[in-house]
């Protein structure tokens, strides 16, 4: 008999460095340094994307990022947020402050669950992780009146349980993750050719409003339905907020005509008018592009930024984030590409002035707020966008959600023609439609001071920019001429 010798592999080897330098992540919760709100500092070795995955870990929480400091020079990754919960406090809950360190903090591949169900845009309601238990759609394209209503009706008349849907529209596109169950037995639908026949009739109603050129076929371009999962293969997205920026980039919705709910993104300048101030310089020293953002404040408007500087291969080295007490946002980041070259040509940096702004703008609803709660069954939300599109209605975003036996709906809607949202009619749909619960919030936009009003002291904020600049000038001064 053979004696077979295998080489000894020490379990812990892995680890050693670890134990020999530290661990590679650190993550700090503090409560005692702030009065109003609780810091979160990391220090970390650096990876690519490392930024968007800890925003993105915050932001599925709901918390509020009031204030932050990243530098991420030289392999390293050190971040300081100071962050609130829903109510404005600090955080209290162990379970949450657990779940920060548990998700930053972990060196595995994967990322645990929240303690709670994951929440989405709107938080109108919170719905579980569908991605394995479902069918994913994808749809992007072209936006026209009552398109959402279309793809919901197909889906109904295809025999598809929608179980959760999200849908932004924004610059005449459209972007929506929907997933589906087979209502027979709330399965995914894995049938390959039933797969395909809801493809070619997502991919018709998509196709409805195209315009034929002259003595030519119809012109399609940037439209996709995918079924069966994420387009970009499976698991490599698991955030649907992400996967929307990624679908509006797609088709190209900075490009887009400039929507109505663009003025209530911004800033009113000294003549009346209201935008946003998105703007990019070179620091040539450091060889940075340095991104400089003012706009209003709102939820998750760091995870839309970084979302979208990532997407677009942009590397973040150093940031700093604040707002003001009148509602005022300010972002500084300093990026290069990918490749490690900062951005010289105009035409690129309007570009991503451009994906900035349509970033900043997509999740911003003018309009009237719908929350509607009714009995599940098949083909409800056809019913629902069939008698909104019916009354002039345009759904300009969509978060559905099954919770049990209950279809929890939330709609920002507006007039087509532009008029005012009848509320009366509004109203009576809780009777017709048999909603057991409707509530309906009119949005508008918060006046905001006027630039030219604010006191030099209240628009001094901590700016990355400053410091390189004093920096350089300090070293410069300390040059002795030769004689």
């Amino acid at each position: 008999m053979e004696n077979v010798c295998w080489p000894y592999f020490d379990p812990d080897f892995d680890s050693l460095p670890e134990r020999i330098f530290g661990p590679t992540c650190r993550v700090c919760i503090d409560n005692e340094s702030m009065e109003d709100c609780t810091v979160v500092k990391i220090d970390s070795v650096n990876k690519q994307g490392l930024l968007l995955e800890v925003v993105q870990v915050l932001t599925d929480l709901n918390l509020t990022i009031s204030k932050g400091y990243i530098s991420s020079d030289a392999g390293w990754f050190m971040d300081v947020f100071h962050v609130k919960d829903e109510n404005g406090k600090k955080l209290r809950d162990h379970n949450v402050i657990n779940y920060i360190q548990q998700a930053i903090g972990t060196t595995r591949e994967s990322t645990p669950s929240p303690p709670n169900a994951r929440a989405y845009t709107n938080n109108v309601f919170e719905a579980a992780d569908h991605s394995g238990e479902h069918t994913a759609i994808e749809m992007s394209g072209t936006d026209r009146p009552g398109l959402f209503s279309e793809i919901s009706a197909a889906l109904a008349d295809l025999h598809c349980n929608i179980v959760e849907v999200h849908a932004w529209s924004h610059n005449a596109r459209l972007a929506c993750v929907a997933y589906i169950s087979d209502p027979s037995s709330d399965t995914p639908i894995e049938d390959p050719r039933r797969l395909a026949s809801i493809e070619d009739h997502l991919i018709t109603v998509l196709r409805a409003n195209t315009v034929r050129s002259a003595g030519g076929p119809s012109q399609i371009s940037n439209r996709e339905v995918k079924t069966g999962g994420f387009l970009g293969g499976e698991g490599a997205v698991s955030n649907v907020e992400r996967r929307l920026h990624q679908l509006m980039l797609s088709v190209r919705d900075f490009d887009g005509p400039r929507s109505p709910s663009a003025a209530g993104s911004g800033l009113i300048n000294s003549e009346g008018g209201s935008k946003m101030v998105v703007s990019i310089e070179n620091c040539d020293q450091k060889e940075y592009s340095i991104v400089n953002i003012e706009c209003k404040d709102r939820p998750r408007l760091m995870f839309d930024t970084i979302c979208t500087l990532n997407d677009m291969q942009y590397v973040i080295f150093h940031a700093s984030v604040s707002s003001d007490n009148v509602g005022r946002a300010f972002q500084e980041y300093f990026i290069r590409h990918s490749d490690g070259y900062a951005l010289h040509t105009e035409s690129e940096k309007e570009r991503v002035i451009k994906c900035l702004e349509a970033a900043i703008e997509r999740r911003v609803s003018e309009g009237v707020l719908l929350r509607l709660r009714a009995e599940n069954r098949l083909g409800l939300l056809s019913d629902i966008t069939r008698v909104l599109r019916e009354n002039g209605l345009a759904v300009v975003r969509a978060d559905v959600a099954t919770q049990g036996e209950k279809a929890v709906n939330a709609f920002y809607v507006r007039d087509i023609s532009g008029n005012e949202v009848d509320m009366g009619f509004i109203k009576s749909m809780k009777k017709e439609m048999g909603l057991t619960d409707l509530e309906v919030i009119t949005t508008t936009t918060t006046p905001a001071r006027t630039i030219g009003n604010i006191s030099p002291h209240e628009r001094h904020r901590f700016s990355f920019g400053d410091l390189l600049k004093s920096q350089i000038e300090r070293f410069s001064h300390n040059f002795v001429a030769i004689n």
